[in-house]
């Protein structure tokens, strides 16, 4: 049974969604896009379904500090855990600052402020390698003593915390809770992509440590969302690979093999002079800015949300069940999952020349499905599944129009 506050906290993240989009339907606001909402989703279910294997090498790596070369012996006791709680964020802290402003490790966190919405879905947008950047700033904490089950708890409720911050609908708050926590308002700050606004509010839980050390930035006009350069696609996998096949890119381009190395730990953008040199961000132009966007048939919509809404499905199982899976089951599971909610940001995106691959996706779920519980009508369920599938994406991709566009905000 998975005990991982992150995970049995889905209903809840669920719940406040559902809020929202009560909110959107009777206020008569904007507040979600299927394909935006889709992708942030998808992008969490992604980071939730690798992590399940890198959390394997990260957290033994914890574990083993710890009872090698722990300094202190520290019991678990209410103070032990204030001041855990007082670490864990001081050091989510300085691994978020850093992943602003080193670009390779930018690459593991730019996902989680690609979308141009604001809304609880971009709290679930999270970056795949972002672990693998970050967990070691925690590595003090095993040094000086703290065990390594307490750390992933309070670890986990730090994230879990941080989903409520990922909304409009929220106000500011009374000074002292300003003053203190990190709140909607910071985060709106930090997530915007005004120069002013730019690698702002890097707090966890605490504001106090942005104010202590010069990144606070008070909420003033309403921040405009999303990346100076924006990614203009629904596909996760994409998603986490863009900034690092630019890097590659640049890496290629740039002269000097210190430059080339300055490219992986300075800044993103960092260019040297010989190339223009570094280019801050330049100002929004909200008359005329406009979101990434596509509008497929709602005959389409309809079609990926169902199919989504069952993926959201085989992830919770997958993430409930992981730990009395054989490998090979892992790693069909994931496969499954990871495809599919790739396959669903092409036809979000009316990608007509990939969509054949859905035929393929359909009978893969299907086989793996019949392969992981190989009960009788589990399998009878999963063919019945493929052909009915199949049938009806074959009748609605016959009269898909591909219409892209841009909408304006």
């Amino acid at each position: 049974m998975n005990i991982n506050p992150i995970i049995l906290s889905i209903p809840v993240y669920f719940l406040l969604i559902g809020i929202e989009l009560l909110i959107q339907a009777f206020g008569r606001k904007h507040i979600y896009r299927l394909n935006d909402a889709v992708t942030n989703i998808s992008c969490g279910i992604t980071q939730q379904v690798t992590g399940a294997f890198f959390k394997v090498f990260t957290i033994a790596a914890y574990q083993f500090v710890f009872e090698n070369w722990a300094l202190f012996d520290i019991p678990v006791t209410w103070w032990s855990v204030i001041l855990l709680i007082l670490g864990v964020d001081f050091f989510y802290y300085w691994a978020h600052r850093m992943s602003h402003e080193i670009n390779l490790f930018w690459g593991g966190h730019v996902v989680h402020h690609q979308s141009e919405d604001y809304n609880f879905s971009v709290a679930l947008r999270q970056g795949t390698f972002q672990v693998v950047w970050t967990f070691w700033f925690y590595m003090p904490l095993a040094f000086l003593g703290f065990d390594t089950v307490t750390f992933l708890l309070i670890s986990a409720l730090n994230t879990v915390y941080q989903f409520w911050i990922h909304t409009e609908e929220i106000g500011k708050l009374p000074k002292p809770i300003e003053f203190i926590f990190n709140t909607p308002s910071h985060h709106r700050v930090h997530h915007g992509r005004d120069p002013k606004y730019i690698d702002k509010n890097h707090a966890g839980s605490l504001i106090i440590w942005d104010r202590m050390f010069g990144t606070f930035q008070e909420e003033e006009e309403r921040p405009t969302y999303g990346i100076t350069k924006p990614i203009n696609t629904w596909n996760p996998v994409w998603a986490n690979l863009q900034h690092y096949t630019d890097m590659v890119r640049q890496i290629g381009q740039t002269p000097g093999l210190a430059n080339k190395w300055r490219v992986l730990w300075y800044k993103p953008g960092w260019r040297p002079e010989s190339l223009g040199g570094y280019q801050s961000a330049p100002e929004v132009d909200k008359s005329n800015y406009t979101k990434y966007d596509a509008h497929p048939t709602l005959k389409m919509n309809v079609y990926v949300l169902v199919q989504f809404i069952l993926i959201l499905g085989m992830t919770s199982g997958f993430l409930f069940m992981q730990e009395s899976l054989i490998l090979t089951q892992k790693l069909a599971f994931s496969a499954v999952i990871i495809w599919s909610v790739a396959q669903y940001g092409l036809l979000l995106e009316n990608n007509s020349k990939w969509m054949f691959l859905e035929y393929l996706r359909i009978i893969f779920a299907g086989l793996v499905l019949a392969y992981i519980a190989p009960v009788e009508w589990i399998v009878l369920a999963a063919g019945a599944y493929a052909i009915i599938t199949a049938i009806w994406f074959y009748m609605i991709s016959k009269s898909q129009t591909s219409i892209n566009r841009f909408s304006k905000v």
